[in-house]
């Protein structure tokens, strides 16, 4: 593997973000384009993309909540790609650059399947309400910069 990490600044290397998106969650759990991609995939968002061999193969975004905090979300690994520390990779990298911005605290919405995953990150539960979307259940979770 040949890791390479990219802030998605142009369109072309955002388009890399949306093809593991819609490899990822989109194909994988039958989730609609309209779905996938909504109001907060917009010109202020960031995303990160991880390339291998300048083929995309994870991603995720952040878009500010308010002046102290930003929101992590669409957190995708490409299937082949599971298991080598990729989503830990992507999630040190998006915050690193929430950091760069000024943001004092990264929340995120962690499917139920992925709370261990990110408090072995640093992040708490923040409100233990499970968050029902049309496909995962979500719980919120934050973690200071």
């Amino acid at each position: 593997m040949n890791i390479q990490v990219v802030r998605a600044t142009e369109t072309w290397q955002q388009a890399g973000a949306y093809y593991v998106r819609i490899q990822g969650m989109s194909k994988q759990h039958g989730i609609t384009l309209r779905r996938e991609f909504d109001g907060h995939d917009g010109p202020d968002t960031k995303y990160i993309v991880l390339t291998d061999d300048e083929f995309p193969v994870a991603t995720c975004r952040a878009y500010e909540l308010d002046a102290e905090s930003a929101m992590i979300g669409r957190v995708v690994v490409l299937p082949d790609y599971r298991g080598r520390g990729l989503g830990v990779r992507l999630m040190e990298e998006a915050e690193k650059w929430l950091r760069e911005l000024g943001y004092a605290r990264a929340v995120i919405e962690s499917r139920d399947v992925a709370v261990d995953f990110y408090k072995r990150l640093g992040y708490a539960v923040t409100d233990p309400t499970v968050i029902r979307g049309d496909t995962f259940d979500c719980v919120r979770m934050e973690k200071s910069l």
